[in-house]
Order: C-alpha cells, then structure tokens, then sequence
C-alpha cells in the first residue's frame, strides 16, 4: 500500500485505537501493557482522569492566544517548577528538541552579555541523544545521526561519557558550557555516577562555564525523584524538560537559574506555539499529580521491586538478557540476542517496550503503574525469553 507519509520512520504494523492507565489497545481489540510509554511520554498512564478533565475544561475556553499577551497558566508552571527545582525562571516550547536548541542559544547569550562572546562551545558526551534538529544532533555526535547532514553544526566538543578527567582536558577560552543527561536514554539507560556529575559542577564553577542538563527523558519522576540530578546532590544552571511534563501533549521547558535566567532578553527567542493554555493546563495538571504526597516513592517503591525482579530474570536466561540497568521507573536490559528481536517477542506476547543503543531494550512504564502490572510484565518477559532461548537452541 502506498502511503503520502515520508518514509523516515520504520513503524511496527499495529495501530492503538485507545488507551487507559498502562494499556493500550489496538485495532483488532487486542490489549498491551504499555512499558514504552511513547518513549517516557505518557507519564501518568493514558486517559489519565485529571488529565483529560483538565485539557477539556481549557479547550471549552481558549485554544490559543500567542505569546504576545500573557498566559497566566504559563506564570503557574513556571512558578512551580521554579519552587520544585534549582531554578528562577523557565521559557516553554514543544519537544525536547526545542529546549536543547533554546538552552544552547541561552547558553551563548549569557556569555555575550557578559562581554565575553567568544565562549561558545559546549562540551557534551559519546552516547548522547539531545534531538532531531541540524544542532542537536551535532550536540549528540552520533554517526547513524549525523549520516547526510553535512556540514555538521560546529560548536560542540565531545568527550567520554563518565570520564571528569577528558571532560577538563577538553576546557579551554572557548568553552561556554557543559551539555550532560544525568541519565543517558537513547544511549542504553547508561546513568551518571555522582561523583562524575559533581565533578562536572565543580569544573563549571572553576570555569565559569553553565552546567546544562538534558532531563528530557529521565526528569519529572521518573527515576523516583522529580529530576535525576538530585540523586547525586548537585544543580545545574541549565535544563531541558519535555516528554513526562505534558504526559502527551506536547510541551518542553528551558529552566534555568541565576544570570542565566535572565540571558534571553526579548525579541532573542521565541515560539509561536510554545507555552499555549492548552499546553499549560496540562502541565499543571500533571505537576498536580507528580507532586503530590506519597507520588514520588510509590514511583521508587515499584521501580526497586521491578529491577530485582528483572534481576532475577537476567540471571534465569542468560542467554537472552545480560545485565539490568537504570533506576527508578527507567530501566534498560541489557540484550545478548538482538535488542530488536527481543522487543518484537515482548510485543508478539503483548508487552510494548522500546529499543536503545548498545543492545539494550528500554523499559518505561508510566509511573502510575502497580505491582500487579509489574508481575504482569515479568510474566511477559519470562516467557519471551524462555521463547528465544529455545529457538537459539
């Protein structure tokens, strides 16, 4: 069948027509627990009842209006991400992308206002993922990425991910900024050390560099704290946020603290849709849900109890998972056989999972899930598995 889509996305043959908490179902009824979450997307589950009460409520009154006038929802969120986190002020756009490409360009502005425009380098990680755009996929530096876009968009330097000491190396007069995900996603559910993220603070206040950390994937709760980096104690200046903050509708943010917050005066950045009142009414509303009490450790609770259980799963089929890696609610396997072997098993037995690099199948179930959807997914994952076993036998 021809289609008029472009032809840039290889999509599994299988279309949802709805979907509620962590299920989705397809078009021939068929039911799937959902541990792809649209790539850690889908937050707090589909259909979530707050949720779609708020976003019809806000449709009822006003879709759009620009961001020529106020948006008293986007002061609400920005105040409450601002009171939840490092920050002092926050910029809303619509995809990670977006607030990777708003913080690179802060990052830039705020060393030309202070009369030093010549630093504008950022040093960022192999293994990175930070978007889709010309310059967030130089940030990332991946060759399958990078592959028929030359020139690649100067800028950036890249180091070994975890490695302080090649990080200080790569400093020098043009150095503006380090770009670092705390929890690296695309790239395998690989996590920071503590000490390699402090050091990174450290090296940025000897400097003078921003510390900019991409939370789009593992931020809003889903490492079992509201953003990753609090594991290791430390704060950026700069950060990115999408993803889990709209729990599927579009929204990013671009939070940052201090003189940073202030870099982008007006007319220096802008979005036509960025920040709509549908879009932050939604935010808020998840904001409502994430915040609340008891949220955050039901998140680490279930996200303990799914690792060991994986765990276990690991050491029963060697021959088909290796390790288990991540924390909290983003948790990744580490394959022998093929990654995207095992996530079509998953998907055949009526698991959805998502493929990462090195080898590895991401697993990220909304954070509202329950142990009975746990052992349900274990369940899943013991079968597949015994499945490939046998016919690598």
């Amino acid at each position: 069948m021809t289609s008029a889509l472009m032809p840039n996305y290889q999509r599994l043959d299988i279309a949802f027509e709805h979907g509620e908490g962590p299920y989705l179902y397809a078009a021939d009824g068929r039911r799937y627990l959902d541990f792809g979450a649209g790539v850690a997307v889908t937050a707090l589950g589909h259909c979530h009842p707050h949720l779609v009460e708020v976003l019809k409520e806000q449709a009822d009154r006003l879709w759009h209006c620009s961001n020529l006038y106020r948006i008293p929802g986007q002061e609400r969120l920005a105040e409450r991400l601002a009171e939840a986190s490092f920050a002092d002020a926050a910029l809303f756009c619509n995809s990670g992308a977006e607030a990777i490409e708003c913080g690179l360009k802060l990052v830039r502005k705020y060393h030309d206002a202070a009369g030093d425009p010549g630093r504008y380098r950022v040093i960022t990680c192999t293994g990175a993922f930070h978007g889709r755009t010309l310059a967030t996929i130089a940030a990332g530096g991946s060759p399958k990425h990078l592959a028929g876009f030359d020139p690649v968009v100067d800028g950036f330097d890249q180091v070994p991910f975890g490695n302080l000491n090649k990080v200080r190396a790569a400093i020098t007069g043009e150095t503006a900024a380090i770009l670092v995900e705390p929890i690296q996603g695309e790239g395998g559910i690989n996590p920071a050390t503590a000490e390699f993220l402090r050091g990174l603070r450290a090296a940025a206040d000897e400097y003078g560099l921003l510390l900019f950390f991409d939370e789009v994937q593992c931020g809003l709760g889903r490492t079992g704290r509201l953003f990753a980096h609090e594991w290791a104690g430390v704060a950026p200046d700069v950060m990115a946020l999408a993803k889990g903050l709209g729990g599927g509708f579009p929204v990013g943010a671009c939070l940052a603290a201090g003189k940073a917050a202030g870099a982008l005066t007006p007319g220096s950045h802008g979005s036509t849709f960025g920040g709509n009142p549908l879009a932050m009414a939604v935010g808020n509303a998840v904001l409502d849900v994430v915040l609340a009490d008891g949220f955050l450790e039901h998140v680490r609770a279930v996200g303990a109890s799914f690792r060991e259980k994986l765990a276990g799963l690991a050491g029963k089929h060697p021959r088909v998972l290796g390790e288990v890696r991540g924390v909290g609610l983003m948790l990744g396997l580490k394959c022998v056989v093929a990654n995207a072997t095992v996530v079509r098993r998953l998907m055949d037995n009526g698991l959805l999972s998502v493929p990462a690099a090195d080898n590895v199948v991401r697993l990220l179930p909304p954070l509202i899930v329950g142990e009975d959807e746990i052992d349900e997914a274990v369940a899943i994952i013991d079968q597949s598995c015994a499945e490939l076993a046998e016919t690598a036998t």
